[in-house]
């Protein structure tokens, strides 16, 4: 059916360029957008002046000396009309025009019997002819592989969907005006990284042939390049990048997304979790218009008071574990009871393992905080020596940002790096890689730091939708031959 079309259109094609008519021509001679046009309508067409518009015809009807078409472009849409005594060229373009073709019209305005602003077309120019049709509005694309493949087809044929990149463009706006207007710097770090840091997560691996060396792709927005910043003067900086992480696909999981990332020298987790209750209020109602929203079977208002959840508490307080004293053995027993399916089988995974359990329940607005140092390996302890300054934003059952009062003591640093490397070496894909001359910065000296970031999954929660929804070309399988 499709090829049967597609070769009716070749042959209109065909006729275009036989009649000296390029059809895709490198430039429009647009005057106006049509949204331009229906603001303006009053005035121009009291005065007849002549506008050109252009766009994508999204329906073609009439007969005999008459001919509608409904033209959209970006900002709008309008009516045009052809009729056979303005338009001596009717039938030529009638029958070697189609939906979705790409045209511009020229002529005046007028409103039709039924009031419908319109354009009386006195000249047709084609932009672009289209050999393959497109789905109808009515009934669109409804499998979720053909929307994310064709996502272009998605967009054009579903206003929602455009509407939520829309709504996530204003997002990272907001975010960064919001940033930019606290003193924040806003600075670009490296994608590749010799040994990747600032989060846990298995990296891609790629290689340099220049160096002829491996290396990796970041897995945060420049965590440790952005402390080394903190030494070098800057108090306070900010980026907002893409970040690469090799692991699962989920509804909050991609391999692939963007995160923001400030730090602010002289400040700690305390003024850390006070700037972001602010900050995630501020583009609630910037971008959203309110700062109530219910996503994933859960409703929560980021103007109320914020809880703030003691991670070991919690734990204790759900599943019965104290996981700063039971053994490793102890939780995977209960883990097991509780039917919880988990990777990983050092402490740190196991702790995370039950963590995750607990949080399902939790709505929020809350800061997860007090996590204890295993897991925390790039905070600043809390006076127990046994849990850190971190925090972690609460909604939805799910974490949506990171923060802490960032380590500056070397040497610990150094001891947790140790650490991290003995869990690499026993196979954990997602400790954190040691980074010496990371920890050569320190013994030079950085100021007291909190740092803070969250990704794509504020926002997907914000809108409803899983994270891959709210991307524009997600990364897919290549079809099968």
């Amino acid at each position: 059916m499709i090829e049967s079309l597609r070769d009716e259109r070749l042959k209109k094609l065909n006729n275009l360029v036989a009649a000296g008519i390029d059809p895709y021509p490198g430039k429009s001679k647009r005057t106006n957008t049509i949204a331009e046009v229906v603001e303006k309508f009053g005035a121009l067409s009291k005065a007849k002046k002549k506008v050109t518009v252009a766009g994508r015809i999204r329906s073609i009807r009439g007969q005999g000396g008459i001919s509608f078409m409904d033209l959209k472009d970006e900002s709008g849409a309008i009516q045009a009309v052809v009729k056979k005594d303005v338009f001596k060229d009717l039938d030529f373009w009638r029958d070697n025009l189609d939906i979705s073709d790409f045209i511009e019209v020229t002529g005046t305005l007028f409103e039709t019997n039924r009031g419908e602003k319109s354009i009386e077309v006195s000249g047709i120019r084609i932009l672009s002819k289209s050999i393959r049709p497109i789905p109808s509005d009515f009934y669109g694309i409804h499998d979720e592989e053909t929307r994310f493949r064709k996502r272009y087809l998605d967009l054009l044929l579903n206003e929602e969907t455009k509407e939520i990149f829309i709504k996530k463009a204003k997002f990272w706006d907001v975010t960064r005006e919001f940033l930019k207007s606290k003193g924040f710097l806003e600075v670009e770090t490296p994608t590749l990284e010799v040994t990747t840091g600032g989060a846990e997560a298995t990296p891609f691996k790629t290689h340099i042939n220049d160096y002829d060396m491996n290396v990796y792709l970041r897995i945060s927005v420049g965590e440790l390049w952005q402390k080394r910043l903190m030494a070098a003067g800057f108090s306070k900086t900010f980026e907002i990048g893409r970040v690469f992480r090799n692991e699962g696909s989920s509804s909050e999981h991609l391999q692939e997304f963007t995160n923001m990332e400030f730090y602010w020298a002289y400040a700690d987790y305390n003024d850390g979790m006070e700037l972001v209750k602010e900050m995630y209020r501020h583009i609630a109602k910037k971008v959203f218009g309110k700062t109530n929203f219910e996503t994933r079977g859960h409703k929560f208002d980021l103007a109320e008071e914020w809880e703030k959840i003691d991670y070991v508490s919690k734990i204790k307080e759900v599943t019965g574990i104290d996981v700063l004293k039971a053994s490793e053995k102890e939780m995977k027993k209960r883990l097991k009871e509780l039917n919880v399916e988990y990777t990983g089988d050092n402490r740190e995974r196991l702790m995370d393992s039950l963590w995750k359990y607990c949080r399902k329940s939790i709505s929020g607005p809350a800061f997860l905080i007090n996590h204890p140092k295993l897991i925390a390996p790039l905070s600043k302890v809390n006076p127990d020596g046994v849990t850190t300054q971190k925090f972690q934003p609460l909604l939805a059952g799910s974490e949506v940002g990171n923060g802490y009062s960032e380590l500056n003591d070397p040497i610990d640093q150094k001891e947790r790096f140790i650490l991290q490397e003995q869990l690499i070496k026993k196979g954990d894909t997602e400790a954190m890689m040691p980074d010496e001359e990371f920890v050569e910065m320190l013994e030079h000296g950085m100021p007291p730091t909190c740092g803070f970031g969250f990704g794509e999954r504020l926002f997907s929660f914000m809108v409803d939708k899983p994270l891959r929804e709210t991307q524009l070309f997600p990364l897919m399988k290549p079809k099968k031959q």
